[in-house]
């Protein structure tokens, strides 16, 4: 599925509903995006925003010969405590399988992660990634650090406080933006800035995505002139 994400091409969901967990989940797009899709007939969100496996998709990426970048679970999250250890590995095996393409997961349930990571085969076109949305959830980086994901990221977004003195070793991305939407948050300019400075100093490739905002096309994604959309360095670049 072709996706208007910034730092993706196209998303895959063998899973969709969650619930929030963190401040970050307040606006939670996806809740709003299954509730619509529910209210328009759609099969597959048919449970609208409730915790669903979906079988039926998990070998998707197989048929998809084009190489892409692909963000695993976007209505979701895989590392939710209700999906068995099971269906995650299987997960896995498939994006092992599909070795042509990258993908990408993300989660706020680092805890879980962190506990079953050494009960999963990491393959290297795997990158995971935890999210950030101000100072109370760091430790869900120390969680990342303990995984063999070839390639670690941050998504500091919504961002809705400073992260000041963040501990960026062994991490290869960071991704940051504001929350857009009906009733987004604001997000500071220095707040940004001490975070792409941190980014610098550590070598780690910085993406701004959005300043947000109830128009965020308008608001666009320049920082200071100009437009930061790194990637980690072992990845060609893809995006337009």
């Amino acid at each position: 599925m072709k996706s208007k994400i910034e730092w993706t091409e196209s998303t895959w969901n063998p899973i969709t509903g969650c619930n929030k967990i963190s401040p970050g989940c307040k606006h939670c797009y996806a809740e709003t995006m299954a509730l619509r899709l529910k209210a328009m007939g759609a099969e597959k969100y048919a449970n609208g925003f409730e915790l669903t496996l979906h079988k039926d998709v998990l070998y998707q990426p197989l048929k998809w010969k084009k190489s892409q970048v692909i963000f695993v679970n976007s209505m979701s999250d895989l590392f939710h405590d209700h999906v068995p250890l099971d269906f995650i590995q299987e997960v896995f095996d498939v994006m092992r399988r599909s070795h042509w393409h990258q993908f990408q997961v993300l989660t706020k349930r680092s805890k879980r992660l962190a506990e079953i990571a050494s009960e999963i085969d990491w393959p290297s076109n795997v990158w995971m990634g935890v999210s950030v949305e101000n100072s109370d959830y760091t430790f869900r980086i120390d969680d990342l650090r303990v995984t063999n994901a070839a390639i670690r990221f941050l998504s500091l977004e919504p961002l809705l406080g400073p992260l000041a003195n963040l501990n960026l070793d062994g991490i290869h991305w960071a991704i940051v933006g504001g929350e857009s939407g009906r009733g987004a948050r604001p997000i500071e300019k220095d707040w940004v800035l001490e975070i792409r400075d941190q980014c610098q100093e550590a070598e780690v490739p910085f993406f701004f995505k959005q300043w947000g905002g109830v128009n965020k096309k308008k608001a666009g994604r320049m920082l200071d002139g100009q437009e930061y959309s790194a990637l980690p360095r072992s990845v060609e670049p893809v995006f337009a």
